[in-house]
């Protein structure tokens, strides 16, 4: 085994590095630089397993021996995975570990990197890491949350349902004890949106506010949120239906996963709206 280090200082806090390494979308855009369209599964728990994957089903399965969020992340790689199920372990790759250290510096974070490699991928790896590297540094310095879902309709319904007052109203909460009981949108450019959103026992609610910036119907929608940050909504028909895709500028208060769980649940909720 031949042991690589690789470093990258970012310009962020570690709790958004750790992020960017970590969550689904992000992940799928930095480790597309070992093989394209590549993507984990697992719980993120220590102790669990994570499978490695390409969209073929062959990969790597592993398990988490130490979790320490948002300082440390470490696998030790167990064996193979094709058609996506683990087969006997062994080969070149047990026990082979794989670590993420996270180490807080007076401009951001500096990420350490510590990977056991057979011979063979020395080269690759050596080649492959630091543009990975470079890919979570960009995302995490120009950094947004970004959730995606595709719906199986048109996309003329798709742009109907999602800016229609009296769908909005259907679809726009996280979960069973919220909902919308007035939306009003004013959909073009320095237009704006009022969605009320409250809780069904009236205990509390607020007003999502915001300003067109960018209308393109059936592609685009940019706006701009009454405390300044910036989202970004895309449609994308292809033939299995319409691809919407959300990137915003998260706030300061929540952390960022409850953020992304809580806008993936919105989306969630307008995909099944819309296909029913």
């Amino acid at each position: 085994m031949k042991i690589l280090n690789f470093t990258a200082s970012i310009a962020a806090p570690r709790s958004r590095v750790w992020f960017v390494l970590w969550n689904d979308y992000s992940y799928r855009q930095w480790a597309s630089t070992f093989y394209e369209g590549s993507y984990a599964v697992s719980d993120w728990q220590q102790s669990s397993r994570i499978h490695f994957l390409a969209p073929d089903g062959r990969g790597m399965y592993a398990e988490i021996v130490e979790k320490s969020e948002p300082g440390r992340m470490v696998f030790r790689h167990l064996g193979e995975l094709k058609n996506f199920a683990e087969q006997p372990p062994g080969g070149q790759w047990q026990d082979a570990l794989e670590s993420y250290t996270l180490e807080e510096t007076d401009t951001g974070t500096l990420l350490h990197v510590t990977v056991n490699t057979a011979e063979d991928f020395v080269e690759a790896f050596n080649q492959m890491f630091p543009k990975a590297l470079a890919l979570v540094k960009q995302l995490a310095e120009n950094f947004r949350i970004t959730v995606s879902a595709l719906v199986t309709s048109p996309i003329a319904k798709v742009w109907e349902y999602w800016n229609a007052p009296h769908h909005i109203m259907q679809w726009n909460q996280a979960s069973a004890d919220w909902h919308t009981p007035r939306s009003e949108n004013d959909l073009r450019e320095g237009g704006r949106f009022l969605q009320r959103m409250e809780s069904k026992d009236g205990s509390m609610g607020f007003d999502f506010v915001g300003t067109y910036t960018t209308v393109q119907p059936y592609s685009l929608i940019e706006y701009q949120m009454e405390d300044g940050r910036q989202v970004r909504i895309t449609f994308e028909q292809n033939e299995s239906g319409t691809l919407v895709t959300e990137s915003f500028e998260p706030e300061g208060i929540n952390i960022l996963d409850l953020q992304y769980a809580g806008w993936l649940a919105i989306l969630h909720s307008f995909k099944s709206h819309t296909e029913s």
